[in-house]
Parts: structure tokens; sequence; C-alpha cells
């Protein structure tokens, strides 16, 4: 983190107005996931496993850890019979599989969009489609995603892995995409799809899940009027880091930040408008403490624009349920 000297010392006094998008952090799956994991602490006792990161925060994932949450690359780095949750981004059949074999006390954290995804892989494989699937390779999602029906599947990214498809590539093609993608990104490769295959199959509903569709549309609310754009996430966070790239693409500079201490006090440097949000696995307290930092360089006024308001909830697995 940042000196706090070097702060006082960058306050130049000029008065700032902060736009806040709306919506931005936390989204439903996300306090899902996290609740699992809390109650599993209450209920089991630490420590309680956790494959990968429950969500790509590290503010969140830090303050797990220090509560008794142990966070594993692989089910290898588990003792046998203890309890580990599965992340909000998914696993594949074959790590499910490995969990039963040894006994595992699992509590499954994927998000509910994300196991739609899982759901329509397997249905349109189990149809004979070849299924491709729009995402970002090395992605949790995406490889857990892959692995619902890898003979049947091929990932591609842009509108040219589209175009270098194999010629081999044919019978009743479909797609699906990863939740968090950008949706103009996203409406170029599916474009190219339909381009390549006339006769494509989609999903009965959108893929891109409400809560990034949402923050996108929150973002370009307000991306016009800003000079420069702050976007709370970690990098590791897909959501978050296509905020800051739709910003850079709409011509406004863009910067991601895991807490206020990132601020660089040059970034301010002749910006008189900040607009603010963050990805959906940030927490909201990050937000406050990023427009309290930038107090500390002058007077700043807030404005909140809120396009929509979000009520989604999911419950949460039997297995935390607290009426159980």
């Amino acid at each position: 983190m940042a000196d706090e000297s070097a702060y006082e010392k960058a306050g130049d006094g000029v008065a700032r107005r902060v736009l806040l998008a709306g919506p931005r952090s936390f989204c439903a799956g996300v306090e899902r996931a996290i609740e699992i994991v809390e109650r599993a602490l209450e209920q089991r006792g630490a420590p309680v496993y956790v494959r990968k990161q429950i969500v790509h925060n590290v503010t969140v994932v830090d303050d797990l850890a220090g509560r008794g949450a142990i966070f594993v690359e692989e089910l290898d780095e588990v003792p046998d019979r203890a309890t580990v949750v599965f992340s909000a981004h998914g696993i594949s059949p074959a790590v499910r599989e490995e969990a039963d074999r040894r006994g595992l006390d699992v509590i499954d954290g994927t998000c509910p969009l994300v196991a739609k995804v899982h759901a329509e892989a397997r249905r349109f494989a189990a149809r004979g489609d070849t299924v491709v699937l729009v995402g970002h390779a090395g992605h949790e999602e995406v490889e857990g995603t892959l692995g619902e029906a890898p003979e049947s599947m091929v990932l591609v990214s842009t509108p040219d892995d589209v175009r270098e498809l194999s010629p081999e590539v044919g019978g009743q093609i479909s797609y699906l995409t990863q939740t968090t993608l950008a949706v103009d990104e996203t409406a170029e490769v599916v474009g190219a799809l339909r381009e390549r295959f006339p006769l494509l199959q989609e999903p009965p509903s959108d893929d891109i899940c409400y809560a990034t569709t949402n923050r996108q549309a929150a973002l370009m609310a307000i991306v016009e009027e800003a000079d420069l754009v702050l976007v709370v996430g970690s990098e590791n966070s897909s959501n978050s880091v296509r905020l800051v790239e739709l910003a850079r693409r709409e011509g406004t500079r863009a910067e991601l930040i895991d807490r206020a201490g990132d601020i660089r006090p040059e970034w301010l440097t002749g910006v008189s408008t900040v607009g603010l949000t963050a990805g959906a696995s940030a927490p909201p307290a990050l937000v406050t403490e990023v427009v309290t930092r930038l107090g500390t360089f002058g007077p700043v006024h807030v404005e909140e624009r809120e396009i929509a308001r979000e009520t989604v909830h999911f419950d949460l697995p039997s297995a935390v349920r607290r009426d159980t």
C-alpha cells in the first residue's frame, strides 16, 4: 500500500466530481459464494478448504483466509474426508468425481448462472452438436465448462479464432459463452460464428450474466463524462478487466485498482471528473474507501448514476442452510 505521507504531499486542492456507476460491486453469485464459506467455517470450524479463489478478489480471499479458510489449487492439497468448497467459477465433472472418490465433504459454491451454462453444454453435446464456447483460455469458468463435454467442444476468443476453426468442424453447431465477457466484443464473435455457420444454434437465454451486463451498461452511462475511470477489482477478475477495457475502447483513460492505496497521484493531474465502478467480486466497502482517498487530494462531489436496481437472490446449498 502506498505511503500515507505521499498522499498528504500529493493533495492539489482541486475540487473533483466523482461519478458512481450503479450497479457496481458484489453480485448475487458472489454474495452466495462468500456466505457459503462463512457458514462452513461457522458450522464445521476451521480449517475449511476452498479449491481456487472462492471469487476473484484479493481482499475477499485474504479476509476469509484470516478466518480459517485454506485456498488450494487442486484437490490433492486437501486431506481425505476434509471439507472443501468449490469456487463460484465452477468445476469440471472430473474434479467432482475425484472429490467423491476421496470422500471429501463437498460444498458446491458454483454460481447458478455458471451451472446453467454447464447444463447447456451437456444438453447440446448430448444431441450431437459441436459446441463452440466463447471465452478466455485458462479461466477457471472456461476450464470447468469445457470439462462437461471435452470431445464435443471447441474454444474461441476472437472473430479471427472463428475464421481459423478447423474445416472438420461440422454438423449442427451451437454456441455458449463465458458469463463474464464484454457484451460488445462477444457480439462480434457471435456475429463471426453466424457468418460462418448460418444455422448456428444459440442458448435459450444469454449466457453473459445480468451482473456483468449491468455493470458494463452502468459504466457506459458515465464514461463519456469522465476524464479518468477507476475500476475496483483484482487482476484475475474477468468482469473487472472487461470494465477497464470497455472504458478504454470508449476513449477514456481507465485504471484497475485492488484498493484505494493503489491510486497514483499523477493519475489525477488535469482530471476534474472521475468515473468510479467496481467489478462484481469487489466488496462495496472498497469503493467507499476510494472515495475517501480521492478526498485527500481535494474536495469531492459524489454523484450516483444508477441505471438498474438488482434484486436477484440465490438460495444457499442445503449443506450450509441453517434450517437443515
